[in-house]
This record gives C-alpha cells, sequence and structure tokens, in this order.
C-alpha cells in the first residue's frame, strides 16, 4: 500500500512540475468568487420559477471549490467541484476554452482546488451545471485524498464506495475526515449553532459571559485527576483546571449575580472516541435561585 500511495504521489510531482512549465502558479493567493456551489442551483432555481424552464437568460457565475470527479468524453469533459455549501457539476469543453488550456486538464488531479468562471445550464437529466469559460488552479493536491467512489463508477446506486471509514484514523486526522465526509462538516457546524443558541439564551436572561484562569493553583469542582504543569517565574506548581466552579462562584460573591462560561476544560484520565481529555463545558450560576427556578 505505501508503496502505491508513493508512486501515486510521484505522478502528481511530475504533473506539478508540467504545470510549473506552462507558467501556472501551483498556489494562487487570491481568487474573486460571487457565487457558492449551492446558490448556483437556487440561482437555476429561481430563474425557472420567474421564468419558466425554456428561458435562455445568461447567468453568470464565479465560484471554486475542491474537485471531487472527473471524466472525459471526447472534446469535452464532466466534473463536480465542493465547496463550503456542497456540490456543483462544471463541463470543460474543447471549443470554448481553446486547445492548450483543454489539454491542461489532463494535469488536475482529485482534490485540487479549482476557481471557476463560467455560465449555468441545466443538462438533459436536470443537473445544475457550469460551463467553464475560464479556469484556475488555486491549490494543487500533492497527496491523494481518499474520496469516495459513487454510484455512477460502480453498480450499486447511491451506494459509496471506498472512502475515509477507518474510525481511529478518521478522529487521528480529523482534517482528512472533513475534507471527504460532508456529513462530520455538518456535525461541525450544528456545534455551532447550538454554543451560539445556548449564549444567547443566557445573555437574553441576563447571564454575563466571563472569562476565569485556566492555570489555577488549586484545582477543585469535580473530582478528577489534573494536569500539572510549572510556573517558573513563580517557582510554583499550577493545574489546568478541571471546572470553572470555583471561579465562577467568586464572581457570584463579588456582586455580578448572573455569570457563564463556555469554556475549555481538563481532565488527565481515560481517553476514547467519547472521552476526551480536553473538552467544552458550560456553567453558569444565578444567585437568589433554586433549582426549581431553574
Amino acid at each position: 500500500m505505501d508503496e502505491e500511495w508513493n508512486q501515486l504521489r510521484r505522478q502528481r510531482q511530475e504533473k506539478m512540475e508540467k504545470l510549473k512549465m506552462l507558467g501556472v502558479d501551483l498556489y494562487a493567493y487570491n481568487y474573486p468568487q460571487d457565487h457558492t456551489a449551492s446558490q448556483v442551483v437556487e440561482l437555476l432555481d429561481q430563474r425557472d420559477i420567474e421564468k419558466g424552464v425554456d428561458e435562455e437568460r445568461e447567468l453568470s457565475v464565479s465560484i471554486a471549490g475542491r474537485l471531487l470527479s472527473i471524466r472525459g468524453h471526447g472534446k469535452s469533459v464532466f466534473a463536480h467541484i465542493e465547496d463550503r455549501t456542497g456540490k456543483v457539476q462544471i463541463y470543460f469543453k474543447l471549443d470554448i476554452l481553446g486547445k492548450e488550456k483543454f489539454e491542461a486538464i489532463d494535469l488536475l488531479d482529485l482534490g485540487d482546488w479549482l476557481g471557476i468562471t463560467g455560465l449555468v445550464f441545466r443538462t438533459r437529466t436536470g443537473e445544475a451545471t457550469v460551463q467553464v469559460k475560464e479556469w484556475t488552479l488555486l491549490s494543487k493536491s500533492v497527496r491523494q485524498l481518499p474520496l469516495g467512489k459513487t454510484q455512477a463508477e460502480e453498480d450499486s446506486p447511491g451506494n459509496v464506495y471506498g472512502g475515509f471509514s477507518n474510525v481511529e484514523m478518521r478522529y487521528r486526522q480529523r482534517y482528512a475526515d472533513l475534507a471527504v465526509n460532508p456529513e462530520v462538516r455538518e456535525v461541525f457546524r450544528i456545534r455551532a449553532n447550538v454554543i451560539s443558541t445556548l449564549r444567547k439564551f443566557l445573555d437574553d436572561r441576563g447571564f454575563l459571559e466571563v472569562e476565569t484562569p485556566v492555570l489555577q493553583p488549586i484545582y477543585g469542582g469535580a473530582a478528577a485527576r489534573p494536569f500539572v504543569t510549572k510556573h517558573n517565574s513563580l517557582d510554583r506548581i499550577l493545574y489546568l483546571r478541571i471546572a470553572d466552579e470555583l471561579y465562577l462562584k467568586r464572581l457570584i460573591v463579588g456582586g455580578l449575580g448572573r455569570v457563564y462560561e463556555i469554556s475549555k476544560d481538563f481532565r488527565n484520565e481515560g481517553i476514547d472516541r467519547f472521552h476526551n481529555p480536553e473538552f467544552t463545558m458550560l456553567e453558569f450560576y444565578q444567585a437568589f435561585t433554586d433549582y426549581n427556578e431553574l
């Protein structure tokens, strides 16, 4: 397997050298976009609603995304790119791009980031597609991503083959997991929305968000083993906090009344998929209130 991956990497490096010889910037620092992948689909849907499916009004877009698939048909090439909002089909045509730019498509690999400018249309199957007028390489992928193969490449409708499925590898290489599994990116978005909602809920009820020390001379608030470190200037042993309770209660004593903190806490204990020594915790305290009111 290692030799196979090394061979694939060498092939990609050879393509990089050829692109350099053509004067292509392998890692462009800027590319203006005016639409996302999902907005391209919405753009066509809106045109269909307003003018009917036969309307020929041109819709020009500039988008950017990671190359997920590519398949050639003589003088035309279909591909899919994906950005943070989803994926969309793109269509390269020799007559539009010219020979040099069209032939350079052979030097692309799955995982490359592309900038695309072109016109939006629907294929005969109804799929939203961007007919490429100009494409720009934004970032060349040196290592192969473990992208899954879809039904179009296999025999069973809807099935995905290959991909990045090893649980331990997915958690150790979270960046790769995010790159190839859209459902994982959705978990990150949901988490951000949950935290935002919790923060708004407490803010609307008069709670004050605060920050308390991460390094503490006395660890408390929970029965757990702490991480230990040393402050060299003070020549003193300190602990990464295991909970926020003690300092939040001091703020209540100080007269703040309602406080909360969404913080990173640390417990030097076991580790598995569901139990991480570093984790996020919400603690809030309200004066003159018991559990019944809460």
